[in-house]
């Protein structure tokens, strides 16, 4: 058995639940195809608000998923969680019966942003509705930033390290980092992952305060970074768990190692300071690369944070020059979020299963409703890029100012993590 300290992370399963898909294959075949999911709100309640369009999880039953007795105790974002870490463990093949064994030797560490707010809000309308004996006894814990992973390992049994990341936007790339470490530190498997939903009255009003929301009727030109029509991001909700395991484990389980979480650093700027966030994401991305022992120039894509805020949009792409100098103008970035929404936390998670299936497939997805570039980029729009894709960096920021960036290497060519 490796020493703690020695151990290489692994990705063995990813399992998501997103806009343009409610399973890892559907949403694959869509972001490969740059179909965007984006469209007018039609959550009840958010008629008259002035958001007008977000990335909607429309196939999705959680009561095909999940059992009742955990439904009615939990918020709609943990239900994407528990259903998005069920495809994860059945990808990676590890089953209930495989885990009972040992449920010490496995984790649960997710970051969420916005919490149980339709459930929250629910139960604040029992409150002053009808009077505080209308009020769940779950309420206490279901728009609680913690649920999901409590509910995973409660749901599952495990009983490894269980943590959850509360580090803005940023924290989802932060909780696979966490993962990363903790399977170092001497855990065999981390369940990781974020997923966000955000789309309910209560959720949305609470958004409002940030001017970096997109209040754009048409879904097609609502969030549309790196372009001078950049008007804000669009948010969504959904996300993606994945299986970090010990790579020897994996191996000695005939598990498929699909790729290695490599390096990871993380800064921070402050609120909405665009301009300085040049510099604190090229500090992450210096962080990540020198823990992954990482060239810029193998960098083979970029899956960008794409805010869509002008100063935000430039700031990435300096930054991008920046860490990766002469390669960071002709190194292939994309940013598929345009076509589902940015998940808050989420988002980063569903780059993080792009980059390992397109690693697998040989193809950048493309960034959808994008066209018309107004930064040096090589930003991939229109359709998807052939390419050996050896290499991803990852990049995430928050609007409180959280910058991360993580390497992930495909498992064939990885030999430093």
């Amino acid at each position: 058995m490796s020493e703690p300290g020695t151990r290489r992370a692994a990705v063995t399963g990813i399992g998501v639940v997103a806009p343009n898909g409610a399973s890892t294959e559907t949403f694959w075949k869509s972001t490969r195809e740059g179909i965007s999911a984006l469209d007018r709100i039609t959550r009840d309640g958010c008629e008259h608000l002035p958001l007008r369009v977000a990335g909607q999880v429309r196939d999705f039953d959680p009561s095909a998923a999940i059992e009742e007795r955990f439904l009615v105790q939990t918020d709609r974002f943990t239900h994407f969680a528990m259903a998005a870490a069920d495809l994860a463990l059945d990808d990676a093949g590890l089953h209930r019966t495989d885990t009972d064994e040992a449920p010490f030797s496995v984790g649960v560490v997710t970051a969420a942003g916005s919490g149980g707010g339709e459930f929250g809000q629910r139960e604040l309308q029992q409150l002053w509705g009808k009077g505080s004996r209308f009020v769940g006894p779950y309420q206490s814990i279901a728009w609680f930033y913690a649920a999901s992973t409590g509910q995973i390992s409660i749901r599952r049994g495990f009983k490894g390290p269980c943590s959850v990341v509360a580090a803005d936007e940023a924290g989802g790339l932060d909780a696979l980092a966490h993962a990363a470490r903790a399977v170092h530190r001497g855990t065999d498997v981390i369940v990781a992952g974020a997923t966000e939903a955000p789309i309910a009255p209560y959720s949305v009003v609470c958004q409002l305060g940030y001017p970096e929301l997109s209040t754009a009727d048409d879904p097609a030109c609502a969030y549309r970074p790196f372009t001078s029509a950049a008007s804000g991001f669009v948010p969504a909700e959904g996300g993606a768990m994945v299986v970090v395991e010990a790579e020897h484990t994996a191996r000695e389980r005939g598990a498929r190692v699909r790729a290695h979480l490599a390096g990871h650093a993380a800064t921070f700027t402050g609120a909405s300071r665009w301009e300085e966030s040049r510099e604190g994401l090229a500090q992450a991305v210096r962080g990540a690369l020198a823990e992954a022992r990482c060239a810029p120039e193998e960098i083979d894509v970029v899956f960008a944070d794409a805010l869509g805020v002008p100063e935000a949009d430039r700031a990435e792409a300096l930054a991008i020059a920046d860490a990766l100098g002469a390669h960071g103008t002709r190194v292939p970035v994309t940013a598929p979020k345009t076509g589902i929404g940015r998940a808050y936390c989420a988002a980063p998670l569903t780059d993080a299963a792009t980059a390992v299936l397109s690693m697998e497939h040989g193809l950048i997805p493309p960034t959808p409703n994008v066209f018309d570039i107004c930064h040096d980029l090589d930003l991939v729009t229109g359709r998807a890029r052939t390419a050996e894709v050896r290499t991803a960096l990852l990049l995430s920021r928050g609007l409180m100012g959280s910058n991360s960036a993580l390497v992930l290497r495909h498992a064939a060519t990885d030999a430093s993590s």
